[in-house]
């Protein structure tokens, strides 16, 4: 995958401080797209969701799913392969106030085009909040497979057809916040899983 160039992060001698790189398996059918690194998650440890409550709210139910060697996400070194699955986000760096504006998320866009275009077996995309989902369809709109966005409205479970192949798959964010309110929850994650596993293997219904 494409190094991204440098970047501002929070200051701090220990932290990484710099955008993050997607990362997982260059032959993954599925790819998740966050929003932004977080503040002590990704943009401390250089990897996307670890080292933060999304992540891990997020890794064991990967693990269990089989789609992660290890439950546990601590650092970028920590031995955590992916399978079938690659994960990045829509935003790159750490966003002002952790909530990224349009610029940034305009400014991060072709990196993620070109994250997506390097992922030569993708079947299935998880937008993992309705940043991301967002995002993504000013992506899909410039390149001619969206026309309206309301034609593909955020929802979890959410799916949409391109027409180049791909699916397009809306999941509530995993965010501490998400999960302690109830939005979401493990049942509803694995489930979604299971449902972008359908996706995959030609299954619609």
């Amino acid at each position: 995958m494409e190094r991204l160039p440098p970047g501002k992060g929070r200051q701090r001698a220990d932290y990484h401080n710099a955008p993050v790189n997607g990362f997982g398996d260059l032959e993954a059918r599925i790819c998740l797209v966050g929003l932004a690194p977080g503040a002590h998650g990704a943009n401390r440890t250089g990897r996307p969701f670890t080292g933060d409550g999304a992540g891990d709210f997020m890794y064991p139910l990967l693990h269990r799913s089989g789609f992660s060697s290890q439950a546990e996400a601590r650092s970028a070194d920590d031995g955590l392969r992916l399978q079938d699955l690659y994960i990045t986000n829509a935003v790159k760096c750490l966003p002002p106030e952790n909530r990224p504006n349009a610029e940034e998320f305009a400014a991060c866009r072709s990196y993620l085009a070109r994250e997506l275009q390097a992922l030569p077996a993708l079947r299935v995309i998880i937008a993992l909040g309705h940043g991301a989902h967002s995002s993504l369809l000013r992506l899909f709109q410039a390149q001619g497979l969206v026309r309206r966005f309301s034609d593909v409205p955020f929802g979890h479970g959410s799916s949409f057809l391109l027409p180049n192949g791909l699916w397009l798959v809306g999941c509530y964010h995993t965010s501490r916040y998400n999960v302690q309110t109830g939005r979401m929850n493990s049942r509803m994650f694995v489930e979604l899983l299971d449902q972008v596993q359908l996706l995959v293997h030609g299954e619609n219904g």
